[in-house]
């Protein structure tokens, strides 16, 4: 056996992700050795209750409820404990002492990456995180590293495998969502408080990550435009389907060129129409898919599982073994590029085409009222389908108009559509979709 320099590894964190962490470091032990020329010695791992069930059987004498005497003296400090405090606290912590650290934490880079990663610059640490974007799919080091001499244009992900898990099987099914979710709650899929998922705050914050990365400009979370699924329904299903599209909750990141030729940056998670010819069309289950587009090395999709225990260990693992490769070579470490310091704009300047679901009166001249109100507010139509919901002794009921629209501003859309709903012939504004893909 080799005799490699030994690293002083702490774990924080013992749930689904850090028990197969930990697992996995003392059952492949050599070939991590010989792949990181470093043997990884886990000398602790911190959890906030001793005896809790575990998925995987770890030895009672590495586990400690004292986080801080584990970070002093590590080499490389893996954060998984999810949440802001006190994981900002310890990675701070342990940045500060001198260690690299890898973390999973979504939230926390979302909301504190600035922090953290100038705190890592301070002391010539680095800061890994390929877990917390999509669970085991390689994004972070392509966007850092391997597109780094590229100008990314767009990112389009479906980066949150519940969300895709319900909207997959209400396209494949006709079921409803109140009925898909309960199903994922039951599978695992989907937590008894499902609103970070259904409403976009998790895919929010990978997309803040993502943007960050792909656009070398710091993204606040709060700048990110949010929308869910709850709304959601068979009936905006079937009119996706019958025009060719699927739902998909998207993480949007986008480089605009403004009219005077200056650039700025949209980032935006909602529930878009999806070309079913598109690649982020057939992403099923509760998988996840990242598509990039870039001026010099065109489209590149990434695929695979978002979430899963043992599949996020994997990217954890790779971060673990590329910081002890960067131990073993020395210098400082590797930060994050934020200099181009590009503006996040608000969706309002974003345009793209639009599909318009309308409940309105069923009577002559409805039609073209309701054109001729989305023709002032500059809004074009390029199809429209209507269909009788409801009659009354033969008397005018309601019907359903399916709108697709040419590209247009996301403003004037929503401006026009607000004078739709005010508008007296319009019953009820069913949906309003973005076509993305296209």
């Amino acid at each position: 056996m080799t005799d490699y320099r030994r690293l002083r590894v702490a774990l924080l964190g013992a749930g689904a992700v850090g028990s197969q962490v930990a697992g996995l470091m003392r059952q492949h032990a050599d070939e991590l050795a010989d792949r990181a020329e470093a043997r990884l010695e886990l000398v602790g791992i911190a959890v906030r209750d001793i005896d809790a069930p575990r998925d995987t059987d770890l030895p009672r004498e590495l586990l400690t409820t004292d986080a801080e005497s584990l970070i002093v003296g590590a080499d490389i400090v893996i954060e998984l404990i999810g949440g802001i405090e006190p994981a900002r606290t310890h990675i701070l912590q342990a940045l500060n002492s001198g260690a690299d650290v890898v973390t999973g934490n979504k939230a926390l880079l979302a909301t504190h990456g600035t922090e953290i990663f100038d705190a890592a610059d301070q002391v010539g640490a680095s800061v890994y995180y390929e877990a917390a974007a999509a669970g085991a799919i390689p994004i972070i080091r392509p966007l850092r590293d391997s597109l780094a001499g590229d100008r990314v244009v767009r990112i389009m992900g479906i980066v949150n495998g519940t969300t895709n898990y319900i909207l997959d099987r209400m396209d494949g099914e006709g079921a409803e969502f109140d009925d898909v979710l309960a199903d994922a709650q039951a599978l695992g899929y989907a937590e008894s408080d499902p609103t970070a998922d259904v409403e976009g705050y998790d895919a929010a914050q990978k997309a803040a990550i993502l943007a960050s990365l792909a656009f070398h400009t710091s993204v606040p979370l709060e700048a990110v435009h949010r929308e869910g699924i709850t709304r959601i329904d068979k009936a905006i299903m079937d009119a996706a389907r019958h025009a060719g599209y699927v739902v998909k909750l998207l993480a949007v990141c986008e480089r605009l060129a403004g009219e005077d030729g200056a650039e700025s940056i949209s980032v935006r998670v909602y529930p878009a129409l999806v070309p079913r010819a598109h690649p982020l069309a057939s992403v099923h289950g509760a998988n996840n898919a990242v598509f990039v587009e870039a001026e010099a090395a065109g489209s590149l999709m990434f695929y695979g599982a978002g979430a899963g225990g043992v599949q996020t260990a994997s990217a954890v693992l790779g971060d673990v073994v590329s910081a002890a490769r960067r131990h073993i070579a020395g210098g400082v470490g590797v930060g994050e590029s934020t200099r181009a310091n590009l503006p996040v704009v608000e969706i309002g300047r974003v345009t793209t085409r639009y599909q318009v679901i309308l409940e309105v009166d069923d009577e002559p001249g409805v039609l073209a009222t309701v054109a001729g109100i989305l023709s002032e507010g500059r809004v074009s139509i390029a199809t429209v389908e209507q269909t009788v919901v409801t009659e009354a002794n033969g008397q005018p009921g309601v019907a359903r108009l399916v709108i697709g629209t040419h590209r247009a501003l996301e403003k004037d859309l929503s401006e026009t559509v607000d004078r739709l709903a005010a508008s007296g012939v319009v019953e009820r504004v069913v949906s309003v979709l973005r076509v993305e893909g296209e």
